[in-house]
């Protein structure tokens, strides 16, 4: 993640890593992840809160039966606001918070580490790595990231769907789930997520490095302009999404059946299921249209926003240094 960040570290680290103490190598690793994490969660946030009244509406439609089309989404967004007013358009946004963060965090930290390794075993550390370890990199970070922190998905999910009513907060959702569904529940849709997670991560990064690749490349330039990087995560949003959306519906029907009446089971009889009532475009992909919204500037913020936090602290952490 972030080439032209890592090759601003691994160009320093080229300079100075013979002669370093190794006390003085872990704490720099160590003060790797900790601004990986940190970057991770704050693009994560920052992300998510500026598309969630888009997010919001998307999964409604996609665990509902009804038609969607870009009025029908308006329309939905429009009542909403009348009726409860601007900041319920972000209900379930704490949800998302709580998990984004972590997810976010964990994502971007495990993808650097994954690159670091899979850099020193083909031999391209500080480097972009070659096209199928850059894909099997981001794959494996988002598999990661979703393992450890899918209920909370599973939490943001039914909150966006149901009202207040039903689930006065965070907690309330995981005892209510806990109680009257049991445990397992909490790990409903795990599957098919774990499923899309794949292409979806694994594309997300693998065009976001190879746009960042051609363009240094074309330009001389190692780091791109903001607008630039926005563009590239834009384009890696675009089509890690498309790839891996009919997994995303599946998965938002399983998580929510509970509140819904429905009673899915399987991922393939999920599928059968959505395709017989409502049709393999307009139900498998119900919604994309608004995914091509919000997800290419879900991942674009998300992107721009990592590296120019990798880069404030990386500057913050040479002024110190210097300050001394």
């Amino acid at each position: 993640m972030g080439s032209g960040v890592q090759e601003q570290r691994a160009s320093l680290q080229g300079e100075v890593l013979p002669n370093i103490h190794p006390k003085t190598k872990d704490l720099q690793q160590t003060r790797s992840i900790l601004n990986s994490i940190f970057s991770g969660a704050l693009a994560g946030a920052v992300a998510k809160t500026a598309v969630a009244p888009l997010d919001r509406t998307k999964i409604i439609f996609q665990v509902s039966s009804d038609r969607f089309s870009g009025k029908e989404a308006y329309r939905l967004i429009y009542r909403t606001y009348l009726k409860n007013g601007f900041f319920s358009l972000w209900r379930g946004n704490s949800a998302t918070m709580v998990r984004v963060i972590p997810y976010a965090a964990i994502q971007f930290c495990a993808h650097e580490q994954y690159t670091r390794i899979l850099g020193g075993y083909y031999g391209f550390q500080g480097k972009v790595l070659p096209p199928i370890p850059r894909f099997l990199a981001g794959a494996v970070a988002g598999f990661t990231a979703v393992m450890l922190t899918y209920p909370l998905d599973m939490v943001r999910a039914r909150m966006a769907v149901t009202p207040k009513e039903m689930y006065s907060n965070i907690l309330h959702v995981f005892v209510r789930i806990s109680r009257d569904e049991g445990l397992k529940t909490l790990y409903r849709g795990f599957a098919p997520t774990m499923l899309g997670v794949i292409p979806y991560a694994g594309l997300s990064f693998f065009t976001y490095d190879t746009l960042k690749k051609l363009h240094s490349e074309h330009t001389g330039r190692p780091d791109p302009y903001s607008y630039e990087r926005m563009a590239f995560g834009a384009c890696a949003g675009l089509i890690s999404q498309s790839a891996s959306y009919p997994l995303d519906v599946v998965r938002r029907r399983m998580q929510t059946a509970g509140v819904t009446g429905h009673t899915y089971g399987t991922i393939l009889g999920t599928m059968k299921e959505i395709v017989v009532e409502e049709g393999l475009i307009r139900g498998l992909y119900k919604g994309l249209s608004m995914n091509w919204v919000k997800g290419p500037l879900a991942v674009g913020i998300s992107f721009t926003t990592f590296d120019h936090t990798q880069i404030v602290l990386k500057k913050l952490h040479e002024m110190g240094y210097t300050g001394r």
